[in-house]
């Protein structure tokens, strides 16, 4: 079974396929997928790789962990699941309290302005 890695502290400037390119020597990369923001599109400066096999997985942690890549110290390690995010529009977060697109959160939740 495969494992996913999170890779920190990237140059802005790597791409997917760059990024493919930095792991491919460890072993099948299923996956390179760099995070950008989603209004500007600029790189947030780390991203996810899938290896094919955990052991090259773990290859990949131990030789590039720490390693200098483009000037900055790249941090990689196992990628942790994804967590919920509080708050969100329709989590019922702060303020939210679940309320679909059309409340404005008036008096007494009214549609009103």
């Amino acid at each position: 079974m495969g494992t996913k890695l999170y890779v920190g502290s990237l140059p802005y400037s790597v791409t997917d396929q760059t990024l493919k390119e930095l792991f491919d020597p460890f072993g099948t990369v299923e996956s390179a997928k760099v995070i950008s923001d989603r209004y500007s599109g600029q790189s947030k400066g780390f991203g996810f790789v899938e290896m094919a096999d955990e052991q090259e997985g773990l290859a990949a942690i131990e030789k590039l962990n720490g390693s200098e890549y483009g000037g900055r110290n790249l941090t990689v390690s196992k990628a942790r699941p994804q967590e919920a995010r509080p708050g969100g529009k329709f989590s019922g977060g702060p303020g939210g309290k679940g309320k679909g697109p059309g409340d404005r959160g008036g008096p007494r939740g009214s549609n009103r302005w």
